[in-house]
């Protein structure tokens, strides 16, 4: 439990680094907030899908600096290995979180890596490996895990035989608010194993009397009393083992296992009529629970040795009736799992919205193969397996879902290319033609900076001269040409004529050149404005054209390759969800048959028991007789 509380801190630590090895002018990666709100949500998968997505691309941009993840994307991969961990991906977690001990991270975030691993370990059933990762740790271990890494080290202890040092540990830890009960119980564990059992009895009575209204705490402190009352009822100290079941809460998690030791209890001190009372209590509890079906045959045994035969005949008969009762329901059990109703039942949607849909399980019409399933379901290694078919159904799903998707991708396609194609080819040559007149003028353009820069080295006016002028100096070369030949007076004077307008307009270009070539150089900017104006439509176009195809080119090959793999995938999760439910399905046949023969011999002793009574209530009556 106390492991529990530590997962869910995790998260928040994760957000918490992120938020303060951020700039403080740019705090945001929207794609990795998105993925620690699905983590928030415990959804790991999707949290998992997007944070590994923008992973992936972090690493393929080329400039990286650029990238909204770039400031967080240590504490980036430090969350995908803490993701794959609570998804259970226990080798890829692993690989991530090493990953983290050998990058340039701060101390406390790679001891809070190792802590991460040293845990993994030792849910794998290493905890050696758990130890020397723990013993690698250096620097300042963060506050927010430091009594769960020494709680962790002390199980670890305990796990490899070290019980002193467990001990030594678990002192320390005493005064830990969040482990509060929990160090307290496995100090007694500890000292138990150590060889200690006084010490142990003690520790363990300051455990059961430890004031709280955590309900963690409160079922850790039951677990407390409830040992001790067994420690105690073993070494037949059946006083002290009664007072320490009577503060087992009547309805906590161990109160039924609390009832029944409690009534042994007093029924070892020969004090029969107390342990009527929680054996009668016990009685009519969940017919399933082991603890309620012992007190069955318990009770009547009670009324046996008060020598009141007749009311221990008719509860023992009530329990054979009970007993045949709970056969039948196992037997129907056996064959609903063999069916396939139970996997049916375990995957259903409704049921595991609710945090508490093991226990919802019961109240399931046409299951009655979860009604003696609850301890089995609780069990470590049982809630693994099936939290991996859970997982792999989740998984089928989603594939299916994904598969739609790839229909409505391809719906999408075609209606693009519906839309575009026939619009395309008459656009393409429209733009042609205004791509080969831009071109040209571009060229002029270019052509006249050319020209104005080499009238800037070797200065010619005529070519500055305005379209009038230009005119006027072709008439004059036609008058000119006209008087070619020509002799007289009337021709001379002609040709002088000529000659004055030839030379004031000669005179008008080449005094006015340097305010012409001023001219002409801001005209040409003017131009370059409109030029880039011309230029970036004319980009913005390409892009559009491209996009426009690209939105229902190239599609074809991905999306059939993609649907090839989910037809594969899709293969690979059906023959693993068939192998795990069956071994789901085994474990649980097994589970029922173990069961079916202990009430059978419940059955067979509430037979002889009965009988008996029956004939001692029967002597009992002939001789008030």
């Amino acid at each position: 439990m106390a492991f529990a509380r530590a997962e869910c801190a995790g998260l928040m630590l994760a957000a918490l680094l992120l938020a303060s090895a951020a700039p403080a002018e740019d705090r945001s990666d929207p794609w990795l907030g998105e993925a620690l709100y699905y983590a928030h949500q415990e959804r790991w998968f999707e949290a998992l899908e997007r944070l590994d997505t923008e992973i992936a691309q972090h690493y393929r941009v080329d400039e990286r600096e650029l990238d909204l993840l770039h400031p967080f994307i240590g504490h980036a991969e430090f969350s995908v290995g803490d993701f794959e961990l609570h998804y259970r991906m226990h080798h890829r977690a692993g690989r991530a979180i090493r990953a983290v001990l050998e990058a340039d991270v701060d101390d406390a975030v790679r001891n809070e890596a190792v802590y991460r691993l040293a845990r993994l370990q030792f849910q794998k059933g290493q905890p050696e490996a758990a130890l020397r990762a723990l013993d690698g740790m250096h620097g300042p271990v963060p506050q927010a895990i430091r009594d769960d890494v020494a709680f962790l080290r002390a199980n670890l202890y305990l796990a490899t035989s070290r019980a002193s040092e467990a001990v030594d540990a678990l002192r320390r830890l005493q005064g830990s608010d969040t482990l509060r009960g929990f160090s307290g119980y496995n100090l007694g564990i500890a000292l138990l194993q150590d060889g200690r059992a006084e010490a142990a009895l003690a520790q363990l009575e300051r455990a059961g009397r430890l004031r709280t209204s955590d309900p963690a705490t409160l079922a850790i402190r039951d677990k407390s009393n409830l040992v001790l009352g067994t420690l105690r009822f073993e070494s037949e100290e059946f006083d002290a083992a009664q007072r320490s079941l009577d503060r087992v809460r009547i309805a906590g998690p161990f109160s039924n296992q609390a009832l029944l030791r409690a009534g042994w209890a007093d029924a070892s001190a020969e004090n029969f009529e107390r342990a009527l009372v929680p054996w009668n209590l016990l009685a009519e509890r969940e017919r399933t629970d082991i603890a309620v079906q012992e007190a069955w045959l318990a009770l009547p045994y009670a009324y046996g040795k008060l020598e009141v035969h007749g009311r221990a005949a008719l509860l023992y008969g009530q329990a054979n009736e009970s007993f045949a009762g709970e056969l039948g329901k196992v037997d129907a059990s056996i064959a609903n799992i063999r069916s396939g109703a139970f996997l049916e039942a375990l995957v259903r949607e409704e049921i595991r919205r609710d945090a508490d849909w093991v226990i919802r399980l019961r109240s399931l019409p046409n299951a009655p193969e979860t009604f003696y399933l609850m301890t089995l379901m609780a069990s470590h290694d049982f809630q693994s397996a099936l939290q991996n078919y859970l997982d792999l159904e989740d998984l089928r799903r989603k594939l299916v879902g994904w598969q739609g998707s790839l229909a409505a991708f391809d719906d999408l396609i075609g209606l693009r290319r519906q839309y575009y194609e026939p619009k395309l080819p008459a656009m393409d040559r429209r733009f042609r033609e205004l791509d080969a007149r831009m071109r040209l003028r571009l060229e002029q353009r270019e052509h006249l900076d050319a020209r104005l820069q080499q009238l800037l080295v070797a200065p010619r006016p005529e070519l500055l001269a305005t379209a009038d002028e230009q005119a006027w100096v072709a008439r004059l070369d036609m008058f000119e040409a006209g008087l070619a030949g020509a002799d007289g007076k009337r021709a001379v004077e002609l040709r002088e004529r000529i000659d004055r307008l030839r030379g004031a307009m000669t005179w008008e270009i080449e005094t006015q050149y340097h305010e012409r070539l001023t001219d002409a150089h801001r005209h040409l900017r003017e131009l370059a404005t409109d030029v880039a104006a011309l230029t970036e439509r004319y980009d913005t176009f390409v892009r559009a054209r491209q996009a426009a195809a690209h939105s229902y080119t190239g599609y074809d090959e991905g999306i059939a390759g993609l649907r090839a793999r989910m037809g594969e995938a899709l293969e690979t999760v059906a023959v693993l969800m068939a192998r795990q439910g069956h071994r789901l399905e085994t474990v649980a046949i097994a589970e029922l048959v173990a069961r079916r023969d202990l009430l059978d011999n419940y059955q067979n002793r509430a037979r002889f028991a009965f009988a008996d009574s029956y004939d001692r209530a029967a002597k009992a009556q002939a001789q008030v007789q």
